[in-house]
């Protein structure tokens, strides 16, 4: 009975990250197909590789979501712990998709650890919250906007006596390597995440008793991310690249190396689980600031703001839901 629902835990957190990766492809495309610099089938085709090489290249991320957000649960109960989180963050990935809302689904997961964890009086660490999750969603989308707004505004400067068609042009070009940049980006954050879960639920049963990564774990986790984003979640990619700001070519680069740049450092620096929903949101908003203030709709910006701070209380709650109902059906 354990090996089946630890059998069943991998499929379903699997499952879960080929949501996160059509849900997600919009972190890594939007801004190119919008501007034009690459045809969507491209654009997906591209980011779903650059998800797959960006998967295999780190576990510092993994490592921080398996052992520094609850206290590790034991046994059945353990495993119904997982497997209640990972569903709650499914359906709210899913249900943000429908509307088109960008939200995180790194948010999503833990949101679903925490509300799974409450609900079975499993409990959690507060401070690895606090350090991991709370303070760097509060950091990064005002770094995106900032560093966004700077970076493009350098650009402008740069090529202030430039004619504008050459330089559109140019950036075209710049924009498959910023893209294919936010793209390992994603790959290198999201997937971790993903991976940390499996472990989570490895180490529960005592399969293995630290939060080391198997290869089998990366790859599959790999894989199912890549063939996520392939398959394109393009209600987010229309919010993203068109709904927000007019994106040109130079404030797509712009957004996009900011973008990137912003999930590196905190995957290799400090090993912080951030959103790239968020990191390519706010960077996008700090780039098309400099058109004008008023060139960026507000109006759908504080609707995606409302989702992103009820993701993870609404993730949560659903995990919360799901654990009860499983808890009486599965015996623990």
């Amino acid at each position: 009975m354990e090996l089946a629902i630890l059998i069943t835990v991998v499929v379903v957190a699997l499952t879960f990250d080929f949501t996160n990766g059509f849900h997600d492809a919009a972190n890594a495309i939007a801004t190119s197909v919008s501007t034009r610099a690459l045809t969507p089938r491209v654009a997906v085709a591209l980011a779903a590789v650059m998800n797959l090489i960006g998967a295999m290249i780190g576990t510092g991320v993994a490592k921080t979501v398996g052992e520094g957000i609850i206290e590790t649960p034991q046994g059945r109960h353990g495993l119904i712990v997982v497997l209640a989180a990972v569903i709650g963050a499914i359906c709210w990935n899913l249900l943000t998709w429908y509307f088109g809302l960008p939200t995180s689904s790194s948010h999503a997961l833990i949101g679903g650890l925490m509300g799974a964890a409450i609900a079975s009086v499993t409990g959690v660490k507060w401070s690895g919250v606090l350090g991991s999750v709370v303070i760097p969603m509060l950091i990064s989308p005002l770094v995106g906007i900032a560093l966004g707004y700077l970076v493009h505004v350098a650009i402008l400067w740069l090529f202030r006596r430039s004619r504008p068609g050459p330089v559109g042009r140019g950036f075209r070009v710049a924009q498959t390597v910023s893209a294919a940049a936010m793209g390992l980006g994603h790959g290198l954050q999201d997937a971790q995440k993903t991976m940390g879960v499996i472990v989570l639920a490895l180490v529960t049963v005592g399969h293995q008793t630290t939060f080391d990564v198997p290869f089998w774990v990366i790859g599959s986790v790999a894989v199912a991310m890549a063939m996520g984003t392939y398959a394109g979640g393009w209600r987010i990619i229309r919010t993203l690249g068109r709904r927000i700001v007019h994106l040109d070519p130079p404030r797509g680069f712009a957004a996009e190396t900011t973008a990137a740049a912003v999930l590196y450092t905190t995957a290799f620096v400090w090993q912080a689980p951030i959103s790239t929903t968020h990191t390519i949101t706010s960077a996008i908003l700090g780039a098309g600031a400099t058109r004008r203030f008023s060139a960026v709709r507000w109006g759908v910006a504080r609707t995606i703001l409302g989702a992103w701070i009820l993701t993870i209380p609404g993730a949560g709650t659903v995990a919360a839901l799901v654990y009860l109902l499983l808890h009486q059906v599965i015996r623990v």
